[in-house]
């Protein structure tokens, strides 16, 4: 496993020494340590940034045509450092290996889609009053700053990493400090054997002092976070101040509305998904089970079933539905939100129990509005259940939310729950399918507390790493009247 990563280092041009020492990384399964990485102060950010701002310029003057092979060899050196960068994944951040291998197969893909960025039209012709040419032309925005967490590193690192890149600027890359190999150093390592030229990629583990510096330093003209909602409004503010373009996807308690007509067994299977894929810990994790009244025994019933039944353990040993939780911080976060809303009157229906970082799947039936797991974003495997009577009602529990990233709707009849999505202000909906999906080709991003909206996926990604340029054209210099 080391061939993807040196010890003590980090990657910025070259493996250079990081200045603010260096610190484990930590198997969380088993507690061991997997390397030591370099841990980045403000110095080494703005070193890297004004490193950064010096190469983008022979960067974003490459042909359309060059930029595009480099990310397709990209994709292509992920795809054949498969099963090396699968097991960092499942061994960096616990996830299971078929979580792990979505995860390397997305990178693939989306470096494939930045590439076909690469060639698409750079602008417009505009209509005109005057006897010129005036035209609109997209236009690298220079330096990209981008911030990604500890849950799905490799995915949500290399969506922003990647069309950056192909649309000519260069990438400042600041991972989480607990998941610096799946989420900065293995990017850097596929990016240089695609042949990027030196300096256009930086990767920076670090921690919130690294994380202000990026946003504050004057090279970088746009931020990408994922991250919490809380941190995310940080970033927000920061960026605000220097006056500097930040996209945002942040924190998600996405709900699962089962109607009166769907099928109870195939909807207990979603929900199940939604809530205890990757223990709970993605943006889109199904936060709150929204169940008809009508349905909502045999629902819960059987949801509480499935979750007794999945196994949990470590997933680069064992045959497992559930790895173990990031860290001790986490862990005491969601066992805090079980007990404290089991205490508020909650019936703990399954699980609520953890054997070090792996925390049962658990089901938590008779949730009030109120409680503790209904209106925080739990962040593992918790699947709080609300029971409804009418659509009304659920319309309206659905959009008590700060929150509105994803939503799912199960139904017997389709159109009867796009109707419905209509009602409920969300960024992505699933009719009949669970709340945790991502594709490359698409449009990712919430709305309100979920962040700013669909800013990474296809051509979405035109508009998040590009500045719009106005530019006319006479054949000459027109006479004034002064």
């Amino acid at each position: 496993m080391t061939a993807l990563f040196e010890s003590g280092t980090i990657f910025s041009g070259g493996w250079v020494a990081a200045h603010g020492g260096d610190t484990a990384i930590v198997e969380p399964a088993t507690g061991a340590e997997l390397g030591r990485t370099g841990v980045a102060d403000a110095s080494d950010v703005d070193a890297a940034c004004a490193g950064a701002a010096a190469a983008r310029q022979e960067w974003a003057a490459a042909t359309f045509s060059d930029r595009a092979a480099v990310l397709r060899k990209a994709g292509a050196a992920i795809e054949a450092s498969f099963a090396e960068l699968r097991d960092w994944v499942v061994r960096e951040t616990g996830a299971v290996p078929d979580m792990a291998a979505f995860a390397v197969g997305v990178a693939a893909q989306e470096c494939y889609e930045a590439a076909a960025l690469a060639s698409q039209p750079p602008g417009q012709l505009l209509p005109t009053a005057e006897p010129r040419l005036s035209m609109l032309r997209r236009v690298p925005v220079g330096v990209v700053g981008v911030i990604s967490p500890f849950n799905v590193p490799l995915i949500l690192s290399i969506r922003s990493v990647a069309p950056a890149l192909a649309l000519g600027n260069a990438v400042v890359l600041k991972p989480d400090i607990r998941t610096p190999v799946s989420g900065g150093f293995a990017i850097a390592r596929v990016f240089a054997e695609a042949g990027l030229p030196d300096g256009v990629l930086h990767v920076l583990p670090g921690g919130p002092d690294a994380g202000t510096a990026l946003v504050a330093n004057p090279h970088v003209r746009v931020i990408s976070f994922t991250g919490s909602t809380a941190v995310g409004r940080k970033v927000g503010e920061l960026a605000a101040k220097h006056l500097k373009r930040a996209h945002l996807e942040l924190g998600g308690n996405s709900a699962l509305v089962v109607l009166d007509d769907a099928d109870v067994e195939r909807a207990v299977s979603a929900g199940s998904w939604g809530s205890f894929l990757h223990q709970g810990q993605i943006c889109m994790t199904t936060g709150r089970h929204l169940v008809h009244e009508r349905v909502a025994e045999s629902y819960v019933e059987a949801l509480a079933a499935h979750a007794t039944a999945l196994p949990v353990g470590n997933p680069a040993t064992e045959k497992v539905a559930l790895g173990p939780l990031i860290d001790e911080g986490q862990l005491g976060k969601v066992h805090d939100l079980v007990t404290s809303t089991v205490d508020a009157g909650a019936r703990l229906a399954s699980g609520g129990t953890h054997d070090g970082l792996f925390y049962r799947p658990t089901v938590l039936d008779r949730v009030g509005t109120g409680m503790p797991a209904y209106a925080n974003e739990v962040f593992g495997p918790v699947a709080p259940v609300v029971r409804f009577g009418s659509e009304d009602e659920a319309v309206a529990l659905a959009t008590d939310s700060e929150y509105g990233l994803s939503l799912s709707i199960l139904t017997g009849d389709a159109m009867r729950g796009l109707a419905l999505a209509e009602r409920i202000p969300t960024g992505i909906v699933h009719v009949n399918d669970q709340t945790v999906n991502d594709e490359a080709v698409a449009p990712f991003g919430g709305v309100a507390a979920s962040g700013t909206g669909a800013r990474f996926g296809g051509l979405a990604n035109l508009d998040a790493f590009t500045e719009s340029r106005w530019i006319t054209v006479r054949g000459q210099i027109p006479a004034y009247p002064f």
